[in-house]
């Protein structure tokens, strides 16, 4: 005789499950168990929840190792959705790998959360009403349950050896079957069970699966899954040890610390069939689930080491900031619908929607976050940059110090070449370099040089000689704009035929910043001690001496004659 049940609506989700008893059957002192489950759940339109039914998700990571970006993804989508629901985000740590886990790879996940800006509102360091918050501190609350089902026949022991279930898959393989458990100790009598117990054999917890039926679920991301259950066999809920197995403990502690949203990787949607029937057999309502694709690689494949850098800590020492970091991994697979790509955290609190998250694979773009890295970089308020590069120069030993106004100057001048912090390194190195005579050698300076190069070098000399550079440079940008000028009337030269000259005369090199406020920055350095003494800065006099000193008929005649010369760039 069969009964059917309908759950009422829980958690927005509408339930439906329809069962043939468990009904006992008892025969020869054995208990059979004729079963047939069909669970449901949809996201059918129900009744606005009570107020007091609120929103709570968590992040649940393993400590085997460093924060993925995937797993910081997850937990970002996990934050955004319990931040714009006004919700809880809840931070447990999976634990239950004995031998894998590690005291120092969680207290590196917890500073990768922590720097990203992804602020937990229960777990571990700040507690909570449903702790402890990692599992192997819950073992107790585990072996509660699994009695449970015990208790009301959802489980059972199994006193199977590795040797028999290991037959039992060569046989599956050999029938091409699915390598599900025979169910060998399924229909056990009290007294089979007894005597392994009086002869102390190990034993597992072992679900009872449905022999028919399937389940269906409503994915906020994915839609409509559904498994049938006929391909899954009695599975393991508790080890041997008293250990408990992932879907168990992930069930047990979802149902305990009333999660109502289950946001995790597409990785897990097979997880899924096996703790709904944990959620119906222990009478807990089951959440909302939404699984979120893989990030990839740029060749379509998951997302691994051999691509290079993948956890969040890699990148924090490459010199990224968080506020990118966030900004970037928010838009690998959601959007707000516009164009913009540009995030704060607190605006993607604002905009983020479930809904909005994409079931399609994002590819990772190392360059697309190193740009991002970039804008948010210099969108910096001035002082916090100039803090955060001035200490990074000072730190490499190029600079005696981390503040003052020629770090100032510095930092304006040199920013749009600057994506990552360490970048701030060579660009100012180039600065204060004078790599004149490779210039000069270059297939890319021939035109310069033979433009009459060696007589605006003459007159170049000559005016430094006689101050009027150096009196120009001490009135500051005003002061050389005017020199420059006047100048370019006495040798009759203009725009390109003036700058690209003096760009390489003063400075060694053909491109770089504004050639005007770095002459500046290093007549400046030249005067003080802000740069160190083994930076390998060449200072103006030293430019000019090394001007003097150049063989112009040697440079001519070391310098091949080249089909055609290579576009200049011009920059003043």
């Amino acid at each position: 005789m069969g009964s059917c049940l309908l759950g009422a609506p829980c958690l927005g989700m509408r339930v439906g499950v329809y069962t043939e008893a468990p009904s006992m059957l008892l025969f020869q002192g054995r208990r059979f168990f004729v079963r047939s489950i069909r669970i449901s759940a949809s996201s059918s339109p129900s009744p606005p929840p009570p107020a007091d039914d609120s929103v709570r998700v968590r992040f649940a990571p393993s400590p085997t190792g460093n924060l993925h970006v995937g797993g910081a993804r997850t937990a970002l989508f996990n934050y955004l959705f319990a931040r714009s629901k006004g919700g809880k985000f809840v931070l447990r740590i999976e634990d239950t790998d004995l031998e894998r886990s590690t005291k120092e790879s969680e207290e590196a996940l917890l500073r990768d959360l922590a720097w990203l800006g992804l602020d937990w509102d229960e777990g571990p360091g700040i507690g909570g009403n449903y702790g402890p918050y990692r599992q192997s501190e819950r073992n107790a609350l585990y072996k509660e349950y699994a009695d449970k089902l015990v208790q009301n026949g959802h489980a059972y022991r199994c006193f199977c050896s590795n040797e028999e279930l290991e037959k039992m898959k060569e046989i599956a393989k050999l029938k091409q079957l699915p390598p599900v458990y025979s169910g060998k100790w399924a229909t056990a009598s009290d007294v089979e069970v007894q005597e392994e117990l009086a002869k102390g054999t190990p034993y597992t917890y072992r679900f009872r699966v449905p022999s028919a039926g399937y389940l269906k679920i409503d994915d906020l991301i994915r839609g409509e899954v559904s498994w049938n259950l006929n391909t899954l066999g009695d599975f393991v809920v508790m080890r041997s040890n008293g250990q408990p197995v992932y879907n168990f403990c992930v069930t047990v502690d979802d149902a305990t610390m009333a999660i109502s949203h289950v946001i995790r990787a597409e990785e897990h949607l097979p997880n899924t069939l096996r703790q709904a029937l944990i959620y119906k057999a222990l009478g807990f309502p089951m959440p909302k689930f939404a699984h979120v694709s893989l990030i990839l690689a740029p060749d379509k494949s998951k997302l691994s080491k051999r691509h290079g850098a993948t956890s969040v800590g890699q990148f924090k020492e490459m010199g990224y900031l968080p506020e990118a970091m966030v900004n970037y991994l928010a838009l690998l697979g959601w959007g707000d619908g516009t164009e913009n790509e540009f995030y704060t955290l607190g605006q993607l609190v604002d905009k983020f929607t479930i809904e909005r998250v994409n079931k399609s694979g994002a590819v990772f773009d190392s360059t697309k976050l190193r740009w991002m890295n970039g804008q948010h970089l210099r969108s910096l308020p001035s002082e916090n940059l100039t803090k955060l590069i001035g200490e990074r120069w000072k730190s490499i030993g190029v600079l005696t110090e981390s503040e003052g106004s020629f770090i100032e100057e510095a930092v304006e001048l040199l920013k749009d070449g600057i994506d990552l912090i360490p970048d701030a390194d060579n660009v100012l190195k180039t600065l204060l370099s004078y790599p004149l005579h490779s210039t000069l050698a270059s297939p890319e300076g021939k035109p310069v040089l033979e433009d009459k190069l060696e007589e605006v070098a003459a007159s170049l000399i000559a005016a430094y000689d006689n101050g009027e550079l150096i009196g120009a440079l001490e009135e500051g940008s005003a002061g050389w704009q005017k020199w420059v000028k006047s100048f370019g009337k006495s040798q009759k030269r203009k725009g390109k035929s003036l700058f690209m000259p003096l760009r390489m005369l003063l400075t060694g090199k053909l491109h770089g910043p504004d050639m005007g406020a770095g002459l500046l920055l290093v007549y400046k350095a030249g005067r003080g001690e802000v740069v160190a003494p083994h930076s390998e800065f060449v200072s103006l006099d030293e430019r000019f001496n090394i001007l003097r000193q150049v063989d112009w008929e040697s440079v001519k005649e070391d310098n091949p004659t080249l089909e055609s010369a290579a576009p200049v760039s011009v920059s003043n």
